[in-house]
């Protein structure tokens, strides 16, 4: 192929093109959804830019606090909790969040916004240190309280079922922004020379069989007896454990090639955590 034709091929469809195509396809889209994607994409841009320099930028390491989940909060957690705070804030489209690093609801003075978000701002952040990959996690709903009240707890235990949008942000080799509004899930790579993400994974979907399983087996004693007899299927049947320590990592990779994430509950984890207890009577 000449120089000429290369110059002449398609750039790509970019995010905001394609958030654009979304929203003409609903009659009855008013496009605040579309910005609030648009500020996601811009604060996964400013979260690249971060870590990416976070060695020569001194915000690598531990803060000496725990999160709610009670995990050693590291410097690169709260730096990306502040930055996406400050966005969505800023946007206007939503009214209240809730991140895994503070305990209370964020009520972001637009009380007039018809969304809530749940966040985890940087999952497996302490990977930063080793210069493994990590990840944002996020879901959008449509608020049920009232516009222009406070929101509440009800706003957010809705279930996935009520997720209006979700995904989240693979911050590796390259930055990768995967989601879905319910019509199919997306995938788009950051091209940091034009500082736009380009569609690159269309219509993604999980391999009907795959040969991997992930989940943190330094654990398995604790885990409960039916899961420990699962995993042990899954070794029977040769199956590659491949465990990154990050969320996103492990479930990116498994989307894309075909695989099992595990995070089953622990023992010294059941009596101070609800959710893990009714992760017990999962059906395995």
């Amino acid at each position: 192929m000449s120089v000429e034709e290369k110059l002449a091929l398609p750039v790509g469809v970019t995010l905001d093109r394609f958030i654009k195509r979304g929203q003409e396809q609903s009659p009855i889209a008013s496009g605040e959804l579309s910005q609030l994607l648009r500020d996601m994409a811009l604060v996964a841009k400013i979260v690249n830019r971060e870590i990416n320099r976070a060695g020569l930028g001194d915000i690598t390491g531990a803060l000496g606090t725990e999160n709610v989940q009670g995990e050693h909060q590291q410097k690169p957690d709260m730096v990306a909790h502040i930055r996406f705070i400050q966005a969505l804030k800023n946007g206007g489209e939503v009214a209240g969040i809730v991140s895994e690093e503070v305990e209370e609801i964020i009520c972001t003075g637009n009380e007039w916004g018809k969304y809530v978000v749940a966040i985890d701002p940087l999952d497996g952040s302490s990977n930063i240190d080793v210069n493994v990959s990590i990840g944002t996690i996020f879901f959008i709903y449509r608020r049920r309280s009232a516009q222009g009240s406070d929101v509440t707890i009800d706003d957010f235990l809705q279930g996935g079922e009520a997720q209006v949008a979700a995904g989240y942000i693979l911050y590796g080799s390259s930055t990768i922004l995967v989601y879905t509004t319910g019509q199919g899930v997306s995938g788009f790579t950051y091209e940091n020379s034009l500082g736009e993400f380009f569609l690159s994974h269309s219509a993604i979907t999980t391999p009907a069989t795959g040969k991997m399983y992930s989940c943190n087996e330094g654990n398995l004693h604790e885990f409960p007896e039916s899961i420990q007899q699962h995993i042990a299927g899954y070794r029977t049947r040769g199956f590659a454990a491949r465990y990154i320590g990050s969320l996103v990592d492990d479930f990116h990779r498994n989307l894309l090639k075909g695989g099992v994430y595990l995070y089953p509950p622990a023992k010294r984890r059941r009596a101070s955590c609800a959710c893990c207890t009714s992760a017990i009577h999962w059906p395995f």
